[in-house]
């Protein structure tokens, strides 16, 4: 297929640089970074599991914490007059 593509001028050199190395042309060197870039792509990856533990019952009541916190964060947003 025919067709005209604009590159980033780091990836030309890139391009450049394989076509140097690789003895090609330009359109082998697109093609192969196509395929290698597209390939990679279908790799299966596996999905992330997070583990977790039991840590047992909370050793202190957060309870006023969270209510001072709650409190602190309405005056800062203006919800509520400072005391």
């Amino acid at each position: 297929m025919r067709t005209t593509i604009t590159l980033d001028p780091d990836v030309e050199a890139l391009l450049k640089k394989a076509m140097r190395e690789r003895g090609v042309s330009f359109k082998d060197a697109v093609n192969q970074a196509v395929r290698a870039g597209l390939a990679t792509r279908q790799t299966k990856v596996r999905p992330f599991k997070q583990r977790t533990m039991h840590l047992g019952k909370p050793l202190v009541d957060l309870t006023k914490a969270m209510a001072l916190a709650d409190e602190l964060d309405d005056i800062a947003h203006g919800w509520l007059p400072p005391r």
